[in-house]
């Protein structure tokens, strides 16, 4: 058995014993899937970990950026209160209308706003609305503004809230300081925020399984 068979098998069997799917979480991926989105969501133990991690916040506001067709949203939004909310946002008309028909199914559309538009205006509009702050930010869109994504979740957060950075592994080139694809750049920058910047406290983790050799980053905004 191949290594990433290997992975593929661990991974079906955390999922199914510790991440089982429901009707909407199964037919979130569906609609993603038949109106062409990326499968890039994240996978459904992730999408648990997101989860967990929200309650283990006790968070009441949450901001992502990068929606697709909300997936992780839902995942997310569960970890809510009843009076909580969550803002997403989403560069893609199209990715947005998936996710507001996906969020609804799971009765989220109450608690979730999806703002569509490029994350750079919106989160400079978030500030201006002194939209924050936010009790967890979950960030998984394009990568090559990772750091620029950082620096806004610090200024929309408080002491003691929690920035997760999806997709920082980049199969490994991550830890390549020759590589110079927009995506590993971002990413190294951001991480390189993460590990200096005096208002964060950081790790970092490789994960394998469904969606290849990646990993995660964690950064809690410190007094």
């Amino acid at each position: 058995m191949s290594g990433s068979q290997l992975w593929d098998d661990v991974d079906a069997y955390f999922s199914t014993l510790l991440a089982p799917h429901d009707e909407a979480l199964t037919a979130a991926l569906r609609d993603s899937d038949a109106a062409g989105l990326p499968s890039i969501n994240v996978a459904p133990t992730a999408g648990k970990l997101l989860n967990l991690l929200a309650r283990i916040q006790g968070a009441r506001s949450i901001l992502e950026i990068g929606t697709l067709g909300g997936y992780s949203t839902i995942w997310l939004g569960r970890a809510l209160p009843a009076d909580g909310r969550l803002i997403t946002l989403e560069y893609s008309p199209r990715h947005a209308e998936v996710a507001r028909g996906n969020l609804a199914r799971a009765g989220l559309d109450k608690q979730v706003e999806v703002r569509v538009g490029p994350a750079l205006d919106s989160l400079a509009q978030l500030a201006e609305e002194d939209a924050g702050p936010f009790d967890l930010v979950f960030i998984d869109a394009d990568k090559a503004n990772n750091p620029h994504y950082v620096e806004w979740s610090l200024k929309l957060a408080r002491p003691g809230s929690l920035i997760v950075l999806d997709n920082v592994v980049r199969g490994g080139r991550v830890g390549d300081p020759a590589n110079r694809d927009p995506d590993v750049v971002g990413t190294r920058a951001a991480l390189e925020l993460f590990a200096t910047h005096p208002k964060l406290d950081a790790t970092a983790i490789q994960t394998v399984g469904s969606k290849g050799y990646d990993g995660f980053a964690l950064a809690r905004v410190l007094d």
